[in-house]
């Protein structure tokens, strides 16, 4: 059984999957992190893994830039391949002076520019918002270890480079960190599903003071990111 997009065999995805943007990410993610891990997809180089992390079975797979990218791939883990909790860890560019690079963000809804979500819903609005479930996990995992989160909105936008800065002081007034491609459409497609969703960023970018990580560090880093979700998933968490 393999889809458009996806060419793994029934029974290869665990129920959790990590959703990062980058598929070299997922290669990063799985090779790094995960035991006795095996590449189940590679359609278009958007390589999915499914491995095992402190004995949880847990799979990791790219999902591609942009809301309708992210939508697709997410419809099919879902929809065809029994997945049950969608994690996507990404980066954002930050609107906001006391967020740092790296620092680890958790969304608990998205607004957005797009009208992908209206699309889904008759021409109405949708609440994109997290799946409350996974969203206490996380702040609860984040409680007891200690880590330091930062729990808020974030905007998801079309247009990387055409963000109207004019903007900014009405979204900061409500509460928007920051931006980035895909958590709206996720959060959409997890609802249709009854299924669990949470979107987990990582800092890339401080808009506001103009400091960036690296094309590099964007691929291999977010280790704090990465261990942090992986760790908030387990059972013993």
């Amino acid at each position: 059984m393999s889809t458009p997009h996806i060419n793994a065999k029934p029974g290869d995805f665990a129920e959790t999957c990590l959703f990062p943007g980058d598929p070299l990410r997922a290669k990063f993610i799985a090779e790094q992190y995960l035991e006795s891990v095996e590449c189940v997809t590679n359609v278009r180089n958007m390589l999915g893994y499914t491995g095992n992390y402190k004995g949880q079975r847990i799979s990791v797979m790219g999902s591609g830039m942009g809301m309708p990218s992210c939508a697709i791939y997410a419809t099919e883990l879902l929809q065809h391949y029994q997945v049950k909790k969608l994690v996507r860890v990404g980066s954002c560019g930050v609107i906001n002076e006391q967020l740092d690079l790296n620092d680890v963000i958790i969304a608990h809804a998205a607004a957005t520019d797009s009208s992908f979500n209206r699309q889904q819903f008759a021409g109405l609005d949708f609440p994109a918002v997290a799946d409350p479930r996974l969203l206490q996990q996380f702040l609860n995992y984040a409680d007891h270890s200690g880590s330091a989160v930062t729990l808020g909105l974030i905007f998801s936008t079309d247009n990387f480079y055409g963000g109207d800065t004019a903007l900014w002081p009405l979204f900061r007034k409500f509460g928007v960190l920051g931006f980035d491609m895909e958590a709206a459409a996720l959060y959409s497609v997890a609802a249709q599903f009854n299924a669990q969703a949470l979107t987990v960023l990582s800092v890339s970018d401080n808009l506001l003071s103009g400091a960036k990580l690296s094309a590099a560090d964007r691929q291999s880093g977010f280790a704090t990111m990465i261990e942090f979700a992986l760790n908030a998933l387990s059972p013993s968490a």
